[in-house]
């Protein structure tokens, strides 16, 4: 199945009617857990829109008893979605010095978005796992955040050659976020979102919900 890439002009094309909903903080309910694998200085990872939130705390009633949802990251400041580019995109350009510079910013947009139309830079995207009661992490294939080059690409949501529990693991996952409203990007099976421009594209929606998030987290949750 072809996958649209973060890079695809049509991403880039779909409008934003920024609804001004705030960035939440979720770790205030205590509803979900979180990890500190990606924790910046100031938290910004735990913050997300407020109805991305809410869906994301509906799809953890969907699953089944014993497991939760364990947020990696959620918001990710623009600052910090440049950097990440940029460095993922020179190691790639250092790697295939063949490629166009067109070709680099498609095979980049695999593993981190360009910043422009970033859905973490929105506050509208999460990365995440499923875990048992107990905190532990299920098989998922890879771990999160695993590149394609690391991953030999199992990193892809419906990559081939993954373990049956791995697929189940994932099926769990999907199916809960799929019925909340959040939409997956198929190259990482752990990054969902809901309003973003990625989100309006793959749902048929004439405009994205939100936009970069401005202002720090700290000042809107």
């Amino acid at each position: 199945m072809s996958i649209v890439l973060m890079s695809d002009p049509r991403v880039a094309a779909i409008p934003v009617a920024e609804n001004g909903e705030p960035l939440a903080d979720a770790r205030a309910s205590g509803d979900l857990l979180l990890d500190d694998r990606r924790a910046d200085p100031a938290r910004a990872f735990a913050h997300l829109r407020s109805s991305v939130l809410d869906r994301l705390l509906h799809a953890q009633s969907l699953l089944p008893d014993g497991l939760r949802l364990l947020v990696v990251e959620g918001f990710r400041p623009p600052r910090l979605q440049q950097h990440y580019f940029e460095e993922y995109a020179a190691e790639l350009r250092a790697a295939h010095l063949d490629w166009s510079a067109e070709e680099l910013r498609a095979q980049a947009s695999r593993y981190v978005s360009p910043p422009e139309i970033a859905p973490h830079s929105a506050g509208a995207a999460v990365d995440l796992t499923l875990v048992t009661a107990d905190g532990t992490e299920l098989d998922m294939g890879t771990r999160v955040n695993a590149s394609p080059e690391e991953s030999a690409g199992a990193c892809y949501t419906l990559a081939d050659g993954l373990s049956r529990q791995a697929r189940l693991h994932r099926a769990t996952l999907s199916r809960a976020l799929t019925a909340a409203g959040l939409v997956n990007y198929g190259t990482e099976w752990w990054h969902w979102s809901f309003g973003d421009r990625y989100w309006a594209l793959m749902t048929g929606q004439p405009s994205a919900l939100y936009g970069p998030a401005s202002q720090h987290p700290t000042d809107r949750s």
